[in-house]
């Protein structure tokens, strides 16, 4: 198999998830490093619609966060991340992808939906927050006493719900879902895709 070339951002959550995933599953990569700002020509014309991450191996191009991770799993999945194929894992990503994702838009950045204050936004994505708070109390993570592809998938958003207000977050009423972002964030693979590349 010819080197896999990711285009990236680094700070982008759907980009995490694909560094994740094509990290832990061990496929050498080149990361390309983009510039929101100033799109590389090379990558709008592999993908038309301009968003990261976009994978190309050979003459494949896989331009959806999700479906890299899923590549990546099927190259290689050691610890067992795809929970032989459990159909909740995908259900909740698309929950986080469709729902979670727009309420964290807004409460992120409230100042463009002034239509409601920060707080409504806010309430709205802590509905999501409490499932996850549910889940883990029957598990160590989210679907599994060990991390999955849920856990991968969703932590780059949870993460920057967390961010928009720490004080706030860190005195909420989410004690496992706080311990399991802490241990993710410190966790030597997130620590690894998130280093800064020349």
């Amino acid at each position: 198999m010819s080197q896999a070339l990711l285009y990236s951002f680094r700070r982008c959550p759907y980009a995490m998830r694909a560094r994740l995933a094509l990290r832990y599953s061990g496929v050498a990569v080149q990361i390309v490093e983009v510039s929101l700002k100033a799109k590389p020509a090379e990558m709008l014309a592999l993908s038309p619609k301009g968003t990261v991450p976009v994978l190309c191996v050979g003459d494949r191009v896989i331009d959806e966060s999700l479906e890299i991770m899923q590549w990546a799993l099927a190259q290689h999945d050691p610890d067992n991340w795809l929970l032989g194929g459990d159909p909740s894992a995908l259900e909740l990503i698309a929950e986080n992808d469709h729902v979670f994702k727009h309420h964290l838009n807004r409460y992120k950045y409230a100042e463009r939906y002034p239509q409601q204050p920060m707080e409504h936004y806010r309430a709205e994505g802590e509905v999501f927050l409490r499932r996850l708070e549910g889940l883990l109390a029957q598990n160590d993570y989210l679907l599994a006493d060990h991390v999955s592809l849920a856990d991968a998938a969703l932590a780059p958003f949870v993460r920057q719900f967390a961010h928009v207000d720490r004080e706030w977050f860190a005195q909420a009423a989410y004690p496992k879902l706080q311990q399991w972002l802490n241990l993710f964030l410190a966790s030597a693979l997130f620590l690894d895709v998130m280093k800064k590349t020349l």
